[in-house]
């Protein structure tokens, strides 16, 4: 476009007509500056990463949503400058509005993100996570999504009040305050108790990030803590999603709330023949052999001794919840196979006496018929009562009689 044509769209007093040409110009001019102010940005992002690398870093996670943000503010002041005065300038000019509060918490999300991460990253956690890794990865998490949270929540509530409606909607709602927050608090009353569960869990140190718990009789490790809801991830990796409110009211076993190193049992029923000291001795054998065991905790007990069984008790240690499932794997199957190449008389049998019945028939104890014929009476005891049973077995004269005496 030639400079006469430019001056053509400028009246007398300087001021530029506003019209649809204009827009065209003013906004590729507006577009070549967002373009320009992108290129700076990276240029400067570049010299300044080999001394400062978290400046390349943020720049990746944000470059999307800032170069989307600046080149919908460039169109934003076009049209807000140079857009005549109609109904559909001004849609497009509350929807430009609208886009630049979406972009803008969109940057806020992905700057938020990267100085959380950041900060985690500090506390790795894994197997050989500390407490208070733990604890503040947690915390963190927490504390990530909250303001994530109030991030969109408050862009959303910017973007509605664009409208003319919502804002007196606004002004309604606040004039009647006390009774839209005895509602909402009624309507979300299960959402609120959630959430401040959570951030009693976050901050209580009750469960952490990485934790072994069993809850609901499962076994399982956190592997999340939201807002609402803490996912477990179960040893067969399902994953149990527990609303928070279940950690502040029900009880459930943390096994790694001060330490991981856990104990565990390992349970035999074995003959009488076994011998307690030979198979402590091959006990010992076993974990000095095997990386699994702590070398905190073995013993073994004979915890029980009653009927054709011996219960031998054997309680071992190890550094975590997985390793401790193993290591009791392992003693179990070692055990086993001691027993039945090393004492074979030590596997459980069942006895059984072999009696001659011919001995047997001369033992026991004559029968007096009378008295076997007395087990045989219905009625016994008293002589009313003999006189009723011979009542009853003696034999009717009369086949019609008990049809007689039942009519």
């Amino acid at each position: 476009m030639s400079p006469q044509t430019l001056f053509d769209l400028v009246d007398a007093e300087g001021v530029p007509e506003r019209g649809w040409v204009f827009l065209i110009v003013l906004t590729v001019l507006m577009l070549a500056v967002a373009a320009l102010v992108i290129v700076i940005v990276e240029l400067v992002v570049r010299l300044s990463a080999p001394r400062h690398p978290w400046t390349a870093v943020l720049l990746r996670h944000t470059r999307r949503a800032l170069r989307l943000l600046l080149i919908v503010v460039a169109v934003w002041i076009a049209v807000d400058l140079a857009a005549p005065e109609t109904r559909f300038s001004e849609a497009i000019d509350r929807a430009l509005t609208i886009g630049v509060i979406g972009l803008f918490a969109w940057v806020l999300v992905e700057t938020v993100d990267f100085a959380f991460e950041g900060a985690k990253s500090r506390f790795p956690i894994g197997a050989d996570a500390t407490r208070g890794a733990r604890r503040a990865h947690t915390q963190l998490t927490f504390l990530q999504r909250l303001v994530t949270v109030v991030i969109i929540v408050a862009a959303v509530s910017a973007g509605l009040l664009t409208f003319p409606e919502m804002q007196a909607l606004g002004a309604s709602l606040l004039a009647s305050a006390g009774l839209a927050g005895i509602v909402a608090g009624l309507a979300a009353q299960s959402t609120l108790s959630n959430v401040f569960a959570g951030v009693q869990i976050a901050f209580s140190d009750a469960i952490r990030v990485d934790d072994i718990v069993i809850v609901e009789g499962e076994w399982g490790r956190i592997e999340e803590i939201t807002l609402t809801y803490v996912v477990v991830r179960i040893w067969d990796d399902r994953r149990l999603v527990v609303p928070s409110t279940h950690f502040t009211s029900t009880p459930f076993e943390n096994w790694t709330r001060t330490g991981s190193e856990l104990l565990g049992s390992v349970e035999l029923d074995l003959d009488w023949r076994v011998s307690p000291a030979a198979m402590r001795s091959r006990l010992a054998e076993i974990l000095d052999g095997t990386p699994l065991w702590d070398r905190r905790v073995s013993v073994l007990q004979v915890a029980d001794a009653v009927g054709g069984l011996v219960r031998v008790r054997i309680l071992v240690s190890a550094a975590d919840a997985g390793s401790l499932f193993d290591l009791r794997n392992y003693v179990r199957e070692q055990l086993v196979e001691w027993v039945q190449l090393e004492s074979p008389g030590a596997m459980p049998r069942t006895r059984v006496v072999m009696v001659d019945r011919a001995s047997a028939d001369d033992a026991a104890p004559a029968v007096d018929p009378a008295d076997q014929s007395a087990k045989r009476q219905l009625f016994s005891g008293t002589p009313e009562a003999h006189q009723r049973a011979e009542q009853m077995l003696a034999p009717s004269a009369d086949p019609d009689a008990p049809s007689r005496a039942g009519a």
